[in-house]
């Protein structure tokens, strides 16, 4: 690997931890081979994170120390670097606003059966860290308006009540760019037919040009694939989650593509307004719950089968 070939290593990173403190370890070990943090995974876990075996459940969870923060910050001081660009600009924090839909009723009952059938399997199988977050795509589909059928991709619309809210959120934006984050194909597909004047982040350099210099009024893009390294900022400070996912360091990185450091940085003084829309009582509480507390999927899932009485 091409860190045995130079004699210094840096690594730059706008988010070190963005899954908690086990995040940290890696990073640390190309920049000093392990000699802070340990040399192996299992010494630096083994050493800050207490293992947790919940009952009944085949997975453990990883829960830092009450001295693990203070102590592996210590350890990483003479070798790390932090910059608030707070300290030297005028930042002023996005403007979230979360907008709750409710589905019609035959997509509600739709979602709760899909919801029990995988709160048992998760309770019968175990909820494994690999897992946890696949186990629940078909409940993150519904609440997004559509479900895959089969493997070939052929889906079935269930509901549009967050394809209205959109469109009430491009109508008060009276014509200012506004950036969608989306996650499944059939999103994508049925964002394209009700807003005909959107196009697609693709991998077209024009797109991104055009984007920029206020030629595109409705941007449809992955959080995946309008991550690290886009400028964006030129183009808006309106995005808008339709869908939503665990991924809690794509979720960062979208937003940092027209964050209000990039603004300030590109001179557009102009506050980022960020809309959450999500379905009532389904899984994308429970997303935003994990994006905010940076708790586990698996610790989530666990309290919300406890609710629902199934653990």
């Amino acid at each position: 690997m091409a860190h045995k070939y130079v004699r210094r290593w840096i690594n730059l990173t706008g988010t070190p931890a963005p899954n908690g403190l086990v995040d940290l370890w890696g990073q640390a070990w190309f920049v000093d081979q392990g000699q802070r943090l340990g040399r192996t995974y299992g010494a630096f876990t083994s050493r800050w994170f207490n293992s947790i075996q919940f009952p009944g459940q085949s997975w453990t969870k990883l829960e830092p120390f009450a001295h693990s923060q203070a102590e592996i910050q210590r350890a990483l001081a003479d070798v790390t670097l932090s910059l608030d660009t707070a300290d030297w600009f005028d930042i002023k924090a996005p403007i979230h606003n979360v907008i709750r839909v409710d589905m019609p009723p035959k997509a509600h009952q739709q979602y709760r059966e899909m919801e029990k059938e995988m709160f048992l399997e998760l309770n019968g199988e175990g909820i494994e860290a690999p897992n946890a977050a696949a186990k629940t795509l078909k409940c993150l589909q519904i609440a997004s308006g559509a479900v895959y059928t089969d493997d070939a991709g052929s889906w079935s619309e269930l509901h549009d009540t967050k394809l209205q809210a959109l469109d009430s959120i491009l109508t008060e934006a009276a014509g200012a760019p506004v950036l969608v984050a989306y996650h499944w194909k059939h999103d994508l597909e049925r964002l394209l037919k009700a807003f005909p004047r959107g196009r697609h982040l693709d991998q077209d350099p024009q797109t991104l040009r055009d984007w920029n210099s206020g030629k595109i009024p409705v941007l449809f893009a992955h959080p995946a694939s309008a991550g690290h390294g886009l400028n964006m900022q030129d183009g808006g400070n309106i995005l808008v989650f339709f869908s939503h996912w665990w991924d809690l360091e794509q979720y960062q990185q979208i937003i940092e593509r027209i964050g209000p450091t990039r603004q300030i940085q590109a001179g557009h003084n102009r506050p980022v307004f960020i809309h959450h829309i999500i379905a009532a009582d389904t899984m994308d509480e429970m997303v935003m719950e994990q994006r905010n507390s940076k708790r586990t999927v698996q610790d989530i899932l666990l309290d919300a089968m406890k609710k629902r009485g199934i653990a």
